[in-house]
């Protein structure tokens, strides 16, 4: 597929890349991404690159590239009630020397630009940089969950719990990959056994190159800890959960401590949580466990008798932005009975720009119909960086207008802050269990 004609700034060419560029791609995210590793070991790990959406841009007088851009192709990114195509932007990077001279405008311009011509009415990504997306539409969408738990952390019990098997096993994609792709899938379609609550965000790999990098063990990744391992929890040997952890030890004065770096911890309902959180605290010569990124509502936070001590943070997780607005919006469903009028605006995808009236009922269909802007007063007027931090259903519209960011036009809104804000909202706290 040729690019779409998008501008870069004089001296500066578009390059399609190809699996051939990829020390090229290497040196150029060593310069937007700075390592201590050697281009040598970075070459040696599997791409998780889609290379026919991968993007460079070359300069006169400049040896290979000066920036780049990629994205995923999700055609099953999870939105309330519902999966849509999305283009999931990833490895934004611009070398120094070439800052601020209009690249990354030019590169999220294609980017937009090529996900319309896809048919992805969605964009998502995590921000390198939190102040970065916002201008170009994307709205700050989804927390994750960070905790450091004390080792032997006291738990809730859970009936049923105890019915649960343990396995601890080193993690190999052969005996393993398959498992943990279900068991992902899965938890997110019904977190914690919930019937038809899927989670928003919880995006799995679908390409082989992502799942080659989940199950990659050099030791470029340990950063001196053990090799990756795996606990699976099991009901009547049936797999009920997982994580994947590496552990590190030092001895010192007072004894071994040691810490556990979990990477996800997925379970299909509260006994098997319980079970699995449970072998994880209770791991020998280990003083802190250490999860990487969970859900806000993760159902450790119930679990745990003292969550304080597990110092939570909740840094941002996904950010999403609707390329194609009646398209995303007829594409999900809400969780209250919603007919409210909507004034968009959208600089950098004028089409989207416009007036529309959004009817759903509860959980079930809903539909779209742009309508005369010279004739409709809407009820709320935002940006589309607000309608992409609320879609989710993780951030409420009524938050976002007491912030001055959605208006509400007196006389035709009376109630349809409170009516939208309940409909937007999703019982299932949005986001991704891994970055991408």
């Amino acid at each position: 597929m040729a690019l779409p004609q998008i501008a870069l700034p004089a001296g500066y060419r578009w390059r399609t890349l190809t699996p051939d560029d990829q020390r090229l791609v290497t040196e150029l995210d060593t310069w937007a991404f700075p390592t201590g590793h050697s281009h040598a070991d970075l070459d040696a790990l599997p791409s998780p690159l889609t290379w026919e959406r991968t993007v460079g841009i070359e300069a006169d007088g400049a040896d290979g590239l000066v920036a780049m851009h990629a994205s995923y192709p999700f055609a099953r990114f999870p939105v309330p009630g519902a999966e849509l195509p999305t283009a999931g932007l990833t490895w934004v990077g611009v070398h120094p020397q070439h800052r601020r001279r209009g690249l990354l405008t030019s590169m999220i311009d294609l980017h937009l630009a090529r996900s319309v011509e896809r048919g992805e009415p969605l964009s998502a990504l995590f921000a390198a940089e939190a102040a970065i997306y916002g201008r170009f539409g994307y709205g700050h969408a989804a927390d994750d969950l960070r905790l450091d738990v004390p080792r032997g952390a006291a738990l809730r019990d859970v009936p049923g719990a105890e019915r649960h098997t343990v396995r601890v096993e080193v993690a190999s994609r052969e005996r393993h990959g398959a498992l943990v792709d279900r068991l992902h899938r899965a938890a997110g379609a019904a977190p914690a056994g919930v019937p038809g609550l899927n989670r928003p965000g919880w995006v799995t790999r679908e390409t082989e190159e992502l799942q080659a990098v989940l199950w990659d063990d050099a030791l470029i990744h340990r950063g001196g800890r053990e090799s990756r391992r795996i606990i699976v929890v099991e009901l009547d040997g049936e797999p009920r959960g997982y994580v994947t952890f590496r552990r590190n030890l030092s001895w010192e004065p007072t004894g071994p401590r040691g810490q556990v770096s979990a990477g996800e911890v997925v379970a299909l309902d509260a006994p098997a949580a319980r079970a699995l959180w449970g072998a994880l605290l209770d791991l020998d010569l280990t003083n802190e466990v250490s999860p990487f990124i969970l859900p806000v509502d993760d159902v450790v936070t119930q679990l745990l008798v003292n969550l304080r001590a597990a110092a939570p943070r909740t840094p941002d997780n996904l950010w999403v932005r609707l390329v194609d607005v009646p398209a995303a919006l007829a594409g999900r469903q809400y969780a209250a009975d919603v007919d409210v009028t909507l004034a968009v605006t959208d600089t950098r995808l004028p089409a989207n720009a416009g007036v529309y009236r959004l009817r759903a009922e509860a959980f079930g269909p809903a539909s779209v119909e742009r309508l005369d802007p010279e004739t409709e007063v809407p009820e709320l007027s935002l940006d589309v960086r607000e309608l992409g931090a609320a879609y989710l259903g993780g951030k409420s519209l009524a938050t976002l207008a007491a912030a001055g960011l959605v208006t509400v036009h007196p006389g035709r809104g009376q109630g349809a802050l409170a009516r939208a804000s309940a409909a937007f909202g999703w019982p299932v706290a949005p986001g991704a269990s891994w970055v991408f």
